[in-house]
C-alpha cells in the first residue's frame, strides 16, 4: 500500500513534536500535543513535499517496525553503557586512556543508512566518526580505548544490521562483515574532504618547492654572466 510521502513525513514530524514537547503521559495532553504537531507538521511537509519521493511504501514502514524498535532499545543501551564507561574513566587515578583510529567498512550503502551510523556512533560518549571515505564506503572513527577495537565495533555491527531491514538496503543482516583496520598512532589516517579527482591531479603534479630539488631550466642567464666575468 502505497501513501504521499509528504503525508507521511507530516505525521512523522507531529510524532517528533510529541517527543520533543514533553507532553505528560495522559490521553488529553498527548492527542492535543499530537493535535498540534498535525497542524504544524503538515503544512511543512506540504510545502518541501519536492524533496521527498513521491510515493511512500507503508507495507514496507510496517514491516521494517520492529527493527526500529530493536535498533532504538540497542541504541539506548550502548549511550548508558558508555556513559557509565567513560565516567570510569574520567574518575580512575591513572585514566586508562588510548585512543585510537579505526577503519570501518559498511554494508549498508544509502546515504540515509551511512548517516544514521555515522551519527549514532558520534552521540556515543567515547566514540565519534572522523570522516566517510565515499571511494570504500568505510568510516574513520576516533575512539577512547584502542586495545580491543573488535569489543567497540560489535555494538555498530549490530547497530547495521538493523539499518540494513529498516533502509531496505541490498547487503542482508547475513551477510558477513568487512574487515575492520586499525591506525597506528604515527600514521594517521588520510583525509578524505578532497575528490578523488582532485587527489589523482595532485598527486600527477610535479612539486615545484626548492626542497624536491635544486634542478632549475638553464635560460642562458648564468652562461652570459659567466661569459662578462671573463671579459
Amino acid at each position: 500500500m502505497n501513501a504521499r510521502r509528504w503525508v507521511v513525513a507530516g505525521v512523522a514530524f507531529a510524532v517528533l513534536w510529541v517527543l520533543v514537547n514533553g507532553a505528560t503521559l495522559t490521553p488529553t495532553s498527548l492527542a492535543g500535543t499530537f493535535l498540534v504537531g498535525l497542524a504544524v507538521g503538515m503544512p511543512v511537509a506540504f510545502i518541501f513535499r519536492r524533496l521527498y519521493e513521491e510515493e511512500f511504501d507503508v507495507t514496507r514502514l510496517v514491516s521494517a517496525a520492529p527493527a526500529v524498535v530493536a535498533y532504538t532499545l540497542l541504541f539506548a543501551r550502548e549511550i548508558v553503557v558508555a556513559n557509565i564507561d567513560v565516567t570510569y574513566r574520567v574518575l580512575a587515578p591513572r585514566m586508562p586512556i588510548e585512543p585510537q583510529v579505526i577503519y570501518i567498512p559498511l554494508r549498508v550503502e544509502t546515504d540515509l543508512g551511512v548517516t544514521t551510523i555515522a551519527n549514532s556512533i558520534t552521540i556515543t560518549p567515547g566514540t565519534i566518526t572522523l570522516d566517510h571515505d565515499p571511494d570504500e564506503n568505510a568510516l574513520y572513527v576516533h575512539i577512547i580505548d584502542g586495545r580491543d577495537p573488535e569489543a567497540v565495533v560489535e555494538p555498530i555491527r549490530q547497530w547495521e544490521d538493523y539499518a540494513l531491514t529498516i533502509f531496505d538496503e541490498d547487503r542482508s543482516p547475513g551477510d558477513t562483515p568487512p574487515e575492520i583496520r586499525v591506525h597506528p598512532p604515527d600514521y594517521p589516517p588520510e583525509p578524505k574532504t578532497v575528490t578523488t579527482q582532485e587527489r589523482q591531479m595532485r598527486d600527477t603534479t610535479p612539486a615545484t618547492t626548492a626542497e624536491d630539488g635544486d634542478e632549475r631550466p638553464n635560460t642562458g642567464d648564468e652562461h652570459d654572466g659567466g661569459a662578462e666575468d671573463g671579459r
